[in-house]
């Protein structure tokens, strides 16, 4: 089963702090779904401002969690909204972020029995 997170940069970041990389583990589990959620329907009623705001807030947290493939996707993400695109663009790109977003937690959760 393929990897869907890398914690490297967690632990680098926090000189291997544990307290540190459960603090960043729970926000990732119990925030993003959520902001995803302000992404999907940003991008479902076309309200650009909406879905940059959470895809920008996100962004760092997909990167620290070494999510590579997701985080080059909600720069697209942002990109879409900036030139304000429609809808079918972005519909696989989304879904393919959601579909990360959901294993590495799924992952996390087993990893770390949260």
């Amino acid at each position: 089963m393929a990897i869907n997170y890398n914690l490297a940069k967690v632990y680098e970041l926090s000189d291997n702090d544990p307290e540190f990389v459960m603090q960043i583990i729970s926000l990732f589990v119990t925030e993003v779904p959520e902001d995803m959620k302000y992404i999907e329907q940003g991008i479902e009623i076309k309200d650009h401002k909406l879905a940059y705001s959470y895809a920008h807030k996100i962004k760092p947290t997909l990167d620290l969690l070494g999510m590579n493939q997701a985080f080059e996707e909600i720069l697209q993400v942002e990109a879409w909204t900036k030139r304000e695109g429609k809808r079918k663009e972005i519909d696989a790109t989304y879904d393919s972020i959601k579909d990360q977003v959901e294993k590495a937690i799924k992952e996390i959760k087993k990893d770390f029995q949260i």
